[in-house]
Parts: C-alpha cells; structure tokens; sequence
C-alpha cells in the first residue's frame, strides 16, 4: 500500500483549503503521554478513539451531545486525570474511593505499557489483517466487514457535510453536539464557528458570505441574554439552566447550516467505506477532505476494510463508482428541468408562507386487513396460506377486527414496549415540510426510508413564538432576511455551494416511507412532553392522518396531544430521582 499512501498524501493536500477551522489544544509532555495510547492522533480534527473498552468509548462519545470542547481535552479531564491523580469527594463511600485508587493503578500500568510500545502494533495482527485482505478485498466478501466496529470523530464538520454524512441510513450511528444543550456564540481561533468554501472566492460572494454569516452569530450572540431575561421573568418557578437551554433552543433558527458542529460515529468496516466512497467524489470540498481525512485515520487502524478504496489495479473502477453515487442529484437536474420547466420561486415561496405541514402522499386502503391478517399468520398453530387468512380477514365485521387488534397489544403499556410485525406490512408515505433545525431531530430515524431535498430558502423560515413574545422578532428577520437574497445569488452559480447560506430556521422538505410499526414508535417518541414542540406538532399530524384512515390501529397509538411550555422540562429532576434510587 505504499503507492496507495504516497498519492493520499498528495491528495490530501489539494484538499487541505476545504478544511473546516480547528484549534488543537495544547497540552503538556505528562498530558499527551496520558492521552496518547487512546487516539490516532491529538491535534487534528479527526481521529479515530483506540479505546477498547465499550462502555468508557460508549460514555466518551456519548458526551459529544452537551460537551462543547474536545473530546480528548473531555477524556483527560473526565476519565484520566480523576483515577491517575485521584481525590476523595466529600460523598464517596470507601469502597468507592477503593474501586477508583484501584482502577487509577490498572490505568497508569496501561499507559506505561503504550508509552513504550504503540498502540497500533497490537491493531495490526498479521493473521488477521491477511484474513480481510484476502476475503474482503480480493474476494469481496462484504459481509465479514460487518464484525468490526470502530468509532471515527470529527471535532468540526459544517451543518450540510454532517447531515451528508447522516443520510446514511445503514450501518452507521451518529452523536453530534447540540444546539439545545451548548452555546455557539464562542468563536474558533476570533472567528464564529461558520465553515466557509474557498469557491465563494471564486465567484466574488465571499465578503459577502462572511458578513451575513456573522451578522447571524451577532444577533444571535445579542438576543441571547435578552431572551434569557425574558423567559426567567415569565418562568420565574424555573432554574437558570432550565432557561438558558431553552433559550438556546429557541435562538437556534439563527444558527446557519455552515454552522461548524462536533460529531462522532460508530460504524462497521463495510459503512465507513460506503460513507468515504458516497463522499470523495462529492461536489462540495469539505466533504471530499472529510472523506480523505477519515480514510487516513481509520487507515490506521483498519487498513484492509479500506484497501480497495486505493487499489490500483481497482482505481478505475472505484473513481468511476464514486461519480456514480456524487453527482446523480445533477444527473437528474437537465431531466427536471426539461419534463417539467424552471422552477417557478416566487410563486413556490407565497405557497410556503402558510408555515409548517404534513400530506399524506400515499397510504394503503386494505393497511388494516393486512395488519390484521399479519397478526393471524404467526398464531401459534396456524399453518393456513396468506391468501386464506386475508380473504376471511375481508369478511369480518368491524368488532371483529377491533378484537383481533385489541388481543394482539394487550398488556402493552407503555411506549418503549415495541409492537409486533405485523404493522410493517403497510406503509405510508408522508411528504412534511418543516424547518431545519427540528427536522434534524426527525432525521436521526433509521427504520424506515426518508429523503430529503437540498437545504434552500424556497420554502421560507418559522419565528418562533417565544421570539415573538419577547419583542426580538424584528431583530430576527432582519438577521435572516439577507441571508435569502445571498441564497439566490449563490444558488444561482451553484446549487450545492448555495446550502451553506440557509439558516436552520429555514424549512426543507422531505419525505418519510414509513410502516406502521415505524409510525407507532416516531409518533410516540416524538410527543412526549420533553420534545421539541416544532417536530411535536409534525407527529401529532401524522397522528390524524393515520386515524383518518386506520382508525381500529390508531387507537392504540399512544400518542400525545397537548401543548408543552418548554421541551425536556422535569427532566433533570427525573434523571436525578432515578440516580437517588439507584444510589439506595
């Protein structure tokens, strides 16, 4: 692979300009010979954990939501330096301080032992390696890439790279930080954490990119204390942190899809060399370095899950494969144009005005008496064929049907407690349009096929109520409003480019091809009092239209209906009552 790793090098550095701004932190001999043995590297942006243990790399990575630095400073200060230099906290029972001066001793001994040897010499086990090398990359056995898992970190990828990254639905689990739980007013190295594309340059917008772009982290950093205000004097029974993340959730339509954001992955072996060839031929400079930068880190460690990626007798065929998944969206764009003409904007933008919706495109008029006969087919006993159980199914009366559905979910009782099979054999298809941000939340759903088009600002932008409320609507729009006027001027030079001036208050429409085991477990999820209200109100629609038109099984959708002042309110008491009880 020395070839291979000799034009990576060059490619890398053709693609070192896109990349997003990173300030390493600095630390001392003692602190990176502590840090060393648990990550690729420690001062560039991305890097693969070398942790082995599944609950501490589970914790570590589970910190990316709410942390809002590093996560290797995070590590150091979190899981390393509370064992290597222990103190005793006024609560800890004996045998807690025991178990922790012990761990530290095992701790210290396994940094020893990889201050002298490297971490990746015991990664690199000759058998095994040949084994993948072998029947991976020369036999194409893709299923024994699915045994290995490693997890890939990017401490700062824009808002459209990481949802590029995220659209991969298979085999891939993401943690990003948060917009609810962390401040973006805090700026990289003096400036916001905005990512910005070399070819605005290039098509002079880029003085005025940077001046919208700050202007949104301005307005946003200057409503923040204001609205802060606001909510704790109409709140007042509400604790400081309670507010402050309300009001981060509420300013974060000001936030752009360039906004720069902390991400971490886990993934099998065949996913991260799906996501590095769905991305290294992509349109968009950052994500072709994101693709380049992930191959060099997890190349690392797992080289022989990446080798046909840089085979050279195979080069042709994989850069040919690559241009074959980046640019079908503008395959497809001479063929919309021509069966169906331009794109009308103005008259598309007075449609959207009317704010948030949810259509359902497509439903199934027999979806009960499928369901039902699903129910019936896998009864203990049953050996009759599906056409029997269907045709009998169609000549029941309606509280024949009921008994049946009320038989099969009795005794569930609560919302986590998942529902049969039986309802994934209709589907459903719902085209929502709705804004950015609450539309991330939605996205992180997996079992069902969802598919979105690109950020934009066709479909216009929501204020929040609280904003309204407060009396800062006016300084919001006029935070937002140029940024549609910077849209079209780069959407009409490039469109892929134009999606990193839209604002996560804009709103995008997609669609979900769901079944109604899917259905249950969204919409009962996505109700429940500590949700965000925005993608509340998406579910709650949903919910009406499945009763419209299944209403025996929607019945039992346990989906709720009310209005809730504030997302993920009591929470923090809950989760401490369940500590209490589990200290006990």
């Amino acid at each position: 692979m020395e070839g291979s790793a000799e034009i990576s090098m060059i490619e890398h550095r053709s693609l070192v300009r896109f990349a997003p701004p990173f300030a390493p932190d600095t630390y001392s001999e003692k602190e990176r010979k502590y840090l060393a043995p648990f990550f690729t590297n420690l001062d560039k942006s991305v890097y693969v954990p070398l942790i082995a243990s599944p609950e501490l790399i589970g914790a570590l990575c589970s910190r990316t939501s709410r942390a809002a630095g590093d996560l290797r400073y995070i590590f150091l200060h979190e899981f390393v330096y509370p064992f290597v230099a222990p103190v005793r906290g006024e609560k800890e029972t004996e045998d807690e301080w025991q178990e922790k001066v012990k761990y530290g001793k095992s701790l210290k001994e396994f940094i020893s032992l990889f201050g002298e040897h490297s971490i990746a010499d015991f990664f690199s086990h000759p058998r095994a390696r040949s084994f993948y090398i072998k029947w991976l990359a020369q036999y194409g056995d893709d299923s024994i890439a699915q045994m290995a898992g490693l997890h890939l970190v990017f401490a700062g990828l824009s808002q459209v790279a990481i949802k590029h990254c995220e659209d991969q639905r298979i085999g891939l689990a993401p943690i990003e930080k948060s917009t609810r739980y962390v401040n973006y007013s805090v700026k990289i190295s003096g400036q916001y954490p905005y990512y910005v594309d070399p070819a605005l340059g290039e098509i002079g917008l880029l003085e005025e990119y940077r001046m919208a772009m700050d202007n949104l982290f301005d307005t946003y950093t200057s409503l923040l204390p204001r609205l802060i205000a606001w909510l704790s004097e109409r709140f007042p029974e509400e604790t400081l942190p309670v507010i402050e993340k309300k009001a981060f959730d509420t300013l974060r339509g000001l936030l752009p899809t360039s906004t720069i954001s902390q991400v971490s992955f886990f993934g099998n072996g065949q996913a991260f060399e799906y996501l590095i060839n769905r991305s290294a031929a992509h349109p968009l400079g950052e994500i072709q370095w994101a693709a380049e930068r992930a191959f060099e880190e997890l190349h690392k460690v797992a080289p022989s899950f990446l080798w046909r990626l840089k085979d050279e007798d195979t080069k042709e065929i994989v850069e040919t494969y690559q241009r074959y998944l980046a640019e079908k969206p503008m395959r497809m764009k001479p063929l919309v144009d021509e069966y169906f003409g331009a794109l009308n904007r103005d008259a598309l933008q007075r449609f959207e005005t009317h704010g948030p919706r949810v259509r359902l495109a497509e439903s199934d008029p027999d979806g009960e008496v499928k369901v039902i006969t699903a129910m019936l087919y896998g009864a203990s006993g049953n050996h009759r064929s599906w056409s029997e159980l269907l045709e009998k199914v169609r000549q029941m009366s309606q509280e024949e049907r009921k008994k049946v559905i009320d038989t099969y979910l009795r005794d569930r009782t609560q919302r986590w407690q998942k529902v049969g099979r039986a309802f994934e054999h209709v589907y459903n298809r719902f085209e929502i349009v709705m804004n950015i941000g609450a539309w991330r939340d939605l996205h992180r759903h997996r079992m069902l096929t969802q598919q979105r088009q690109y950020f934009s600002c066709h479909h216009g932008y929501d204020v929040p109520q609280e904003i309204v409320g407060a009396g800062l609507e006016q300084e919001f729009r006029q935070a937002i409003d140029p940024i549609e006027e910077l849209f079209s001027k780069i959407e009409s030079k490039n469109n892929e480019l134009a999606q990193y001036a839209v604002t996560l208050s804009h709103r995008i429409r997609f669609m979900q091809w769901e079944n109604l085991r899917q259905s249950f477990w969204q919409i009962e999820l996505r109700t429940i009092p500590e949700g965000h209200p925005d993608y509340r109100k998406i579910e709650q629609e949903k919910f009406k239209l499945l009763k419209e038109k299944y209403p025996l099984i929607a019945s039992h959708i346990r989906a709720n209906m009310a209005d809730y002042d504030f997302a993920r309110r009591g929470q923090e008491e809950k989760v401490q009552e369940k500590l209490a009880k589990l200290s006990q």
